[in-house]
């Protein structure tokens, strides 16, 4: 199979990593891709969030199957354009994608498919925030309602850091005051046909930028899977009363979505509820998700894309434990320094149990520089979740990134 796979991050990276495993020998392109990328598939330089640009691009290049990665594409229509044109892509149209793209529509969604999730107030200007926050109470939960790149949410005891963190997004758009949830965080992931759906594994991400949870929201330093913690029905229940209910909604409103249905799950006193959906794979969750993964990826995405869910066998995954921890450059995520070297990958010790995916990474010349705030994430598999950290740690141990930094208790609480 030609696949294209929009994006140029670990998540990127992680899917065409994945989809080299395969049986099947299939020819991959990335579009931008980044340093990593580039040993794994060949890059074609293009916009990925243009539309027509990738349309005519995937059209005339003869490609079988587009994979959309990141959330701005989807949100752009892309995929509108690349169904429009022919072309089976995995992904979901802008209206669907707006499941993501607006956090009140998402609700809405939500309230029509009788979906558990918590109370929220869209406002529109600091009087009503004042007065949603208010009502809502400590601690408080302010939320951007589009796309921000994993940073728009805040949680605090601090109603003037709530304020002030409203106000920065309230100049681009609406923001939310959500009721606060408290509980264990799961993310699992649904790949759909826009009727049907099939579970993934969970997995749990941590979002705060430093260990024990402190610092600001990130866009994910770490995640792992399984969760050995969680109960038996735990997927079965998600899939019955909010993926499937959601999907069913998009369909029955002429918006089916086809793609991955990421849900954003917290396990409260009273049940689960969602905390946000979005409507790509998670970074860095797919890292652990896909580590585990034993059955062919092209196929099944291939088969949501075409309509087709049913013709695949359901994904299966390994008993094995994996991690992924999020190597960040100095001053992320408020003010990441770019620009500077990258060393030690060429020296790595040969370990078929641990991967590396960039992220934010390009050639200057013979050195590899990072890119951006997150430029790559260690993967690693084991037997148990201290074979997997160890394994993990002592590879980041071995890469240099003046001024680095990433989380040391990934997976701590259920090394065994």
């Amino acid at each position: 199979m030609k696949i294209l796979v929009v994006g140029s991050g670990a998540r990127e990276h992680t899917i065409i990593k994945a989809l080299r495993r395969d049986p099947e020998e299939h020819e991959i392109l990335a579009a931008p891709g980044n340093a990593g990328i580039s040993a794994d598939a060949d890059i074609v330089a293009l916009d990925p969030s243009n539309p027509k640009v990738v349309t005519e691009f995937a059209a005339t290049s003869d490609v079988d199957l587009v994979i959309i990665g990141p959330e701005a594409p989807l949100v752009a229509g892309v995929g509108n354009a690349l169904r429009k044109a022919g072309v089976a892509v995995f992904g979901p149209d802008k209206e669907a994608a707006a499941l993501e793209g607006s956090k009140s529509f998402a609700k809405e969604i939500m309230a029509a498919a009788e979906v558990p999730t918590g109370k929220a107030w869209t406002v529109s200007s600091e009087k009503e925030l004042r007065d949603a926050l208010a009502t809502a109470g400590a601690p408080y939960v302010v939320k951007a309602d589009g796309l921000a790149a994993g940073k728009g949410v805040l949680v605090t005891e601090d109603k003037d850091a709530a304020i002030e963190h409203a106000s920065f997004y309230l100049q681009h758009g609406d923001v939310l005051v959500e009721e606060f949830l408290d509980g264990p965080e799961v993310s699992l992931f649904f790949v759909s046909d826009g009727n049907r759906i099939v579970p993934l594994t969970p997995a749990q991400d941590y979002k705060r930028a430093f260990d024990d949870d402190e610092g600001p929201n990130t866009g994910g330093m770490g995640a792992y899977s399984p969760l050995p913690w969680l109960e038996d029905n735990f997927v079965e229940t998600v899939t019955t009363t909010i993926a499937q209910p959601v999907v069913d909604e998009l369909a029955s409103r002429g918006t089916p979505f086809i793609g991955l249905l990421y849900c954003g799950l917290i396990i409260t006193d009273k049940g689960i509820k969602v905390i946000e959906f979005n409507a790509r794979f998670g970074d860095p969750e797919t890292q652990v998700v896909l580590a585990r993964l034993e059955s062919p990826l092209a196929p099944l995405l291939y088969a949501a894309a075409t309509e087709m869910l049913d013709s695949v066998e359901a994904p299966r995954f390994s008993d094995e434990c994996a991690l992924t921890v999020v190597l960040a450059s100095e001053g992320y995520p408020e003010n990441p320094i770019t620009g500077r070297e990258i060393e030690g990958l060429n020296s790595l010790p040969e370990n078929p149990r641990v991967s590396i995916a960039h992220a934010a990474t390009a050639w200057d010349g013979s050195d590899l520089l990072a890119t951006g705030g997150r430029v790559m994430s260690v993967i690693a598999t084991g037997p148990t979740f201290a074979a997997a950290r160890e394994s993990a740690y002592a590879t980041l141990e071995s890469i240099t990134l003046e001024g680095s930094h990433y989380r040391r208790d990934i997976a701590l609480r259920v090394t065994s």
